[in-house]
């Protein structure tokens, strides 16, 4: 249990520095002319997202401080005996817990919102109303975390505001579900293995959100509590919400990412058999949730109604299996023999398709100008880019890159990226010492590896010096 404590919370330093590093790249070290109305919805995702990683881990954060200060300094945050709240732990838990969900989820819609335009052939429709859908997801989940305790005794007046709340989320996600939809009724569409597994999303992701408005209702929630169908809805939600948009990511993006095509055939078998074995799975398990048959119960006695609905669940997780073997098979053959895909095979819209297959280092010799939400088909972008742009264009030289303003994109000055350093790695290994200090009960040196972590940080951090020579190539 220390173990778990301790690696959350040094997990939980670690992701919000990584989401505060995502933020500010978003929002600074944008392509000039990408103002915000311009930034593509993959990205808005990712900004979302990591908002909402900063503003809920501080629960979850608090939570295992007090768990180890429990166990480690005798205090009874979660002691009822000593004047201590079993329910604290929930409430903390599920205030990360919950916006956790969409912290999975939300990178996954907008992986959607990246693969389905390119082949629809089409902007993707309604763009503002997807990102709005993207903030008010972000904010209402917050407010959503009682909906998993609504079988703990709390008032009922109270449950019926988390219900409500509960249900206005569905809202959002609705929009941007009608939004996929009519881009797929107006565009040309062109049927590849990304587009068959965003449709699949869709499918299950619906089907998953359909359960959980269920649950947002409170008499129902409560006589399905610690059932499997609870179960069931939560593998439909993050298998179909997440994990079926990430294997569209894998092969929308693994031309770009390795320069070879994957083997088409090979890539429609495994997301039929993935699609096929997700709901043989997962969908027998809300009827026997319905049986009575309880969560996390290893075991039970036979003539109970549930054999029947468990076998065909085993049946459909051999077959999904299965197809994720696959996947990881086609990845091996476009390594090994997989044909060169060129540049842009998809005909994809955003910036990454006009650099090389797989891109430089560096990515652009020269920095693109942004005019439009799909750059890549605009040729004035391909144009700013082009042989002849080099003359009056910044260009990405070495460690050097361009700030922008936050709301236009406009050009603001040149800075300069991190260079190759060890003091990553000593931070790193400052840490696993911290932890194993804590975890042993050396306080003291573990006060010590933290003013180590502190000293590398605070030396790698301070601006270096320069000569005024130096400063004035900086600033130009």
């Amino acid at each position: 249990m220390d173990v778990y404590t301790l690696g959350l919370l040094f997990l939980g330093i670690s992701t919000t520095a990584g989401s505060i590093n995502f933020i500010v790249t978003a929002l600074k070290l944008r392509a000039p002319g990408m103002s915000l109305n311009r930034v593509p919805i993959f990205v808005w995702a990712i900004v979302a997202t990591s908002f909402m990683v900063i503003f809920a881990l501080p629960a979850l954060n608090l939570d295992n401080a007090m768990l180890f200060l429990d166990r480690r300094f005798g205090t009874h945050f979660f002691d009822p005996g000593n004047g201590g709240n079993v329910l604290l732990w929930q409430h903390l838990f599920w205030i990360f817990g919950h916006p956790d969900v969409y912290i999975i989820v939300m990178p996954a819609l907008g992986i959607v919102s990246a693969v389905l335009p390119v082949f629809c052939r089409r902007a993707i429709v309604g763009y503002p109303l997807i990102v709005l859908a993207i903030v008010a997801i972000a904010i209402i989940s917050f407010g959503v975390w009682v909906h998993h305790m609504f079988a703990t005794g709390l008032p009922q007046l109270s449950l019926s505001f988390f219900s409500a709340a509960s249900t206005i989320i569905t809202i959002p996600s609705g929009i941007q579900m009608f939004a996929w939809l009519a881009t797929m009724a107006l565009g040309r569409i062109v049927v590849r293995v990304p587009f068959l597994y965003v449709v699949g999303f869709i499918v299950t992701f619906v089907i998953g959100g359909l359960t959980g408005v269920m649950f947002a209702m409170t008499a129902f929630d409560q006589q399905v509590t610690d059932s499997y169908f609870i179960v069931a809805h939560f593998h439909y939600v993050l298998f179909g919400g997440a994990v079926f948009p990430i294997l569209a990511a894998i092969h929308h993006w693994l031309p770009k990412m390795t320069g070879r095509m994957f083997n088409e055939r090979l890539g429609r078998w495994s997301f039929w058999l993935i699609l096929i074995g997700m709901n043989g799975t997962f969908f027998p398990m809300h009827l026997s949730g319905l049986f009575g048959m309880p969560r996390r119960v290893y075991t039970y006695p036979g003539g109970l109604g549930w054999t029947g609905w468990n076998l065909v669940a085993t049946l459909g997780a051999y077959v999904l299996a299965v197809g994720l073997l696959l996947v990881v098979a086609n990845v091996g053959w476009t390594l090994r023999r997989g044909r060169p895909a060129g540049d842009n095979p998809w005909g994809g819209d955003s910036l990454e398709w006009a650099t090389a297959s797989p891109p430089r280092p560096y990515n652009f010799a020269v920095l693109p100008r942004v005019w439009t939400v799909h750059p890549v088909w605009d040729d004035r972008t391909i144009d700013s880019i082009g042989p002849g742009a080099a003359a009056d264009r910044i260009l990405a030289d070495g460690r050097k890159t361009i700030f922008t303003s936050e709301l236009d994109g406009r050009y603001e000055r040149v800075v300069e990226m991190p260079e190759e350093s060890l003091k990553p790695l000593l931070v790193g290994v400052a840490l696993l010492v911290l932890f194993g200090c804590l975890l042993f009960g050396r306080y003291w040196a573990a006060v010590a590896a933290l003013a180590v972590v502190a000293g590398i940080l605070f030396r790698w951090l301070w601006p270096p010096r320069r000569t005024p020579e130096e400063a004035g190539a900086v600033s130009r």
